[in-house]
């Protein structure tokens, strides 16, 4: 299961981070991704919209679906009952991850340092979350762990945007980059998704490039 959702994550190669306010958002959000050739989404639990917005995306069927600034436990039961799939969390928490395995979803939690990927390591982990990636070295970070931590791979999340985007995704031990700037929170409470589908089809367009 967790190695699916690897390759489904890899395979997007981006990873939209998506803050909601009001649920019924959530619906064309997810229809713009989808129609800009992006069908994954992580879902912040900072709003109180989180839970009901993760379950319109993840009843559409054909989108990956998962909850990212995830904190606690509870939170992760939340998440996965919702629909997530996977579970994203801004640092290294045993009881989150704990949680996850026994809920059988994917956890990716934020790491920064080598003692940070240990843990996850130690946990079974094989992929994490490199968070806040620019303002903690950025690409020449990730090259520098890479080498004692060969078989991780890294979800960069934090102040990338297209203009540094290929610095991230030029690193083979870069799985997916995660980022916001396809999905303004303005345009989202504007109802501006035609905005979103324009940014998620340039966005996709520079990763296959």
């Amino acid at each position: 299961m967790a190695q699916e959702l690897l390759e489904r994550i890899g395979a997007a190669r981006l990873v939209p981070v998506v803050v909601l306010d009001d649920a019924a958002q959530a619906a064309p959000l997810a229809e713009a991704l989808v129609a800009g050739g992006l069908p994954v989404a992580e879902v912040t639990f900072r709003t109180a919209a989180a839970v009901e917005s993760i379950k319109a995306m993840s009843a559409r069927g054909d989108m990956l679906v998962g909850a990212g600034t995830v904190l606690t436990a509870e939170q992760v039961d939340a998440a996965v009952d919702a629909g997530a799939s996977y579970i994203v969390s801004p640092g290294f928490s045993e009881a989150v991850v704990r949680r996850c395995t026994e809920r059988g979803v994917l956890p990716l939690p934020g790491t920064v340092t080598a003692t940070e990927i240990q843990a996850a390591l130690a946990a079974g982990l094989q992929a994490v979350k490199f968070f806040p990636a620019q303002t903690s070295g950025g690409a020449p970070a990730i090259k520098a762990l890479a080498g004692p931590f060969g078989g991780v791979k890294f979800v960069p999340t934090g102040g990338i945007g297209p203009k540094n985007l290929a610095e991230y995704t030029a690193i083979s031990s870069v799985l997916a980059v995660g980022g916001s700037w396809m999905v303004p929170r303005d345009a989202i409470a504007a109802g501006d998704f035609d905005r979103v589908t324009t940014l998620t089809t340039e966005a996709v367009a520079l990763v296959a490039a």
